[in-house]
């Protein structure tokens, strides 16, 4: 069988029993016809049922990344062929697939953004506390960034989550898991301020009585992940700033300032809800930068490469 009569029945079973859509047969074509291309002109096989190692897909994968492609167009190089041979194994056109061991390439961890200490503090200021809706915006960066929830998290709160005698919070995180987050005492205050009067303020603009989400928008419903965003954006515009924030930025300065002021990494994963423990260590590589700046301002012989 040739390489297009090949490739064309693999396409139409791609778009008849799979139903793939024109897009993604368009995209698998384009792969699968590079691929082809390559091995002939690099003489690994004379056409695509000729490999007979995996060489020629590492050597393809050198080859997609010395073109400078990115990993995610490297992967889906290599999911494509790799279910390309699938077909061709279940057909019975070859006997196996050389791309069932090559893994996909790690995409590099980024860093989370976080924002710092003075900014936080700019935020907060810049919410009139003197009006309702300035005081529940100025509660929500202080509760974000004093718990570290997620988003999701915080607008699925209701008032009998908070326990203000034991400075606790109950938390239903992912996959319904249930954890407890701590506050400070100057937070309570402010809670107790909210819940006593900017909430009840909040709640008669609606008609459900009956609400309890703890923090509720300007219609007096319960306020949406959207909402949050919304709020972070106009607090950053009142302060005459063009940065972007987000609120898994705050989650991000939480876990970060905690560690760089000495909390087990264990509590933090814990206060985080991470199921797994690795995903808490990035936090890390963040305290290891700020380290690294601080020992080069620091030390008395670093000081002198400083400029």
């Amino acid at each position: 069988m040739k390489d297009e009569e090949t490739i064309k029945s693999y396409l139409e079973y791609l778009a008849n029993v799979l139903n793939y859509s024109n897009n993604t047969i368009i995209a698998y074509q384009n792969d699968i016809t590079n691929f082809n291309k390559f091995v002939k002109e690099e003489k690994f096989a004379k056409d695509l049922l000729g490999i007979r190692n995996d060489r020629v897909i590492k050597a393809y994968i050198s080859h997609l990344n010395n073109m400078g492609e990115a990993i995610n167009s490297v992967n889906r190089n290599i999911a494509s062929l790799r279910g390309f041979y699938n077909y061709l194994l279940s057909e019975k056109i070859v006997d196996k697939n050389f791309f069932t061991d090559i893994s996909s390439l790690k995409k590099p961890k980024r860093l989370p953004q976080i924002i710092r200490e003075k900014e936080i503090v700019m935020l907060l200021d810049s919410c009139n506390k003197q009006t309702t809706l300035g005081f529940r915006d100025y509660l929500l960066i202080e509760f974000l960034y004093a718990t570290g929830l997620r988003v999701s998290e915080l607008c699925s709160l209701k008032t009998s989550d908070i326990d203000l005698i034991n400075l606790e919070v109950k938390v239903r995180g992912k996959g319904n898991k249930d954890r407890i987050v701590l506050i400070y005492e100057e937070l309570k205050e402010d809670i107790k301020h909210y819940l006593n009067l900017e909430r009840i303020t909040l709640l008669a603009k609606s008609n459900d009585e009956n609400n309890r989400s703890l923090f509720l928008n300007n219609k007096g419903t319960s306020l949406t992940t959207r909402g949050v965003r919304v709020i972070l954006d106009k607090v950053i515009k009142n302060c005459g700033e063009t940065f972007h924030i987000s609120p898994h930025m705050l989650r991000h300065s939480f876990a970060t300032t905690l560690l760089n002021n000495g909390a087990d990494l264990r509590s933090v994963q814990e206060l985080l809800g991470h199921e797994n423990l690795s995903t808490t260590q990035i936090y890390t590589h963040i305290t290891y930068e700020n380290l690294k700046k601080e020992y080069q301002i620091a030390h008395p012989r670093a000081k002198k490469e400083v400029k």
